[in-house]
């Protein structure tokens, strides 16, 4: 198979429905490129589930410089570019030579990041750049001159916007607050880690409801760091599953979808299955009782 045969299907339904990124309508289930890395596949096993899901109607693949080989990956399995695939990427960290992760939060290091991604995806525009802050746990956090404010790394994102070089600016790992302070920079989503398990976010997430922002949950199943309980686990969510004759990951993934309409999930794996599994996540409907059984599992707070 060549990279030919990706061109746009119009004739596929978009897993989950639609909604806009950055003005382009993308599939509501897209596909997070950093289990790609984790995974321990072959180079051609990974380019083929990523050509799957495109085949599968998803147009929106989220990565990041910092992941390690996923921009080559993408860059192998896709380019030349279908015209309607939306790539997203991530600044904030860096890894060190000993292949560490550490914080990369000055604005010159954030412009060096997307001229990276830029390079590695061979594109001349990245359509999102996410910046992922380091206010707090978990994951690493800025400390010393790494500690820089927000307003600096938006001017620089602007600039970089300005130039061509990246269509919309997102944030990650930010509060309501950190939100409502960027809006005037023209926020085109917000992606934090959220799932039906862990809702501490739900006031961000509520200022992007009036604000029209994309929401984008990420360790949408819950077990994306030691120690968090993982969703498909739960005794609901597997009743619930068990009902309905789907998986308990697809009982979040459908939760999430129900939960906001502007909702996009980025669910990742190098299994052809358990891709399968997610984009059938967008066929998958809640009754009212089973929403109001989940949501009261992590009431927000």
């Amino acid at each position: 198979m060549t990279t030919a045969d990706l061109s746009t299907n119009s004739q596929i339904p978009a897993p989950g429905g639609t909604a806009k990124l950055a003005g382009r309508m993308v599939a509501r289930i897209g596909f997070g490129a950093m289990q790609l890395e984790r995974a321990t596949v072959a180079r051609e096993a990974a380019v083929a589930v990523l050509r799957q899901a495109v085949r599968g109607g998803v147009n929106h693949i989220d990565t990041a410089q910092f992941y390690g080989e996923c921009n080559a990956i993408i860059r192998a399995a896709l380019a030349p570019y279908p015209g309607d695939v939306v790539l997203v990427s991530k600044v904030g960290a860096v890894r060190d030579a000993a292949g560490a992760l550490v914080p990369a939060q000055r604005p010159e290091e954030l412009r060096a990041q997307v001229e990276a991604n830029l390079a590695s995806l061979g594109v001349e525009r990245v359509d999102v750049v996410n910046l992922r802050r380091l206010d707090q746990r978990p994951g690493i956090v800025a400390d010393g001159d790494q500690v820089v404010d927000i307003d600096s790394q938006l001017a620089e994102l602007i600039a970089l916007r300005d130039a061509g070089k990246i269509g919309g600016i997102g944030l990650s790992s930010v509060s309501a607050d950190q939100v409502r302070h960027a809006l005037p920079a023209g926020i085109t989503c917000v992606q934090n880690s959220h799932s039906l398990l862990s809702r501490s976010d739900e006031a961000t997430l509520d200022l992007c409801r009036t604000r029209d922002i994309a929401w984008v949950p990420f360790f949408p199943l819950g077990s994306g760091f030691p120690g968090r309980p993982k969703v498909t686990d739960n005794p609901t969510v597997i009743a619930i599953a068990g009902e309905l004759g789907v998986s308990p990951a697809q009982v979040a993934l459908a939760w999430l979808l129900a939960h906001y309409d502007k909702t996009l999930l980025i669910p990742g794996t190098a299994n052809p299955a358990h891709l399968t599994e997610n984009l059938a996540a967008g066929n998958v409907r809640l009754s009212p009782e089973s929403i109001a059984a989940i949501d009261k599992l992590a009431p927000p707070n």
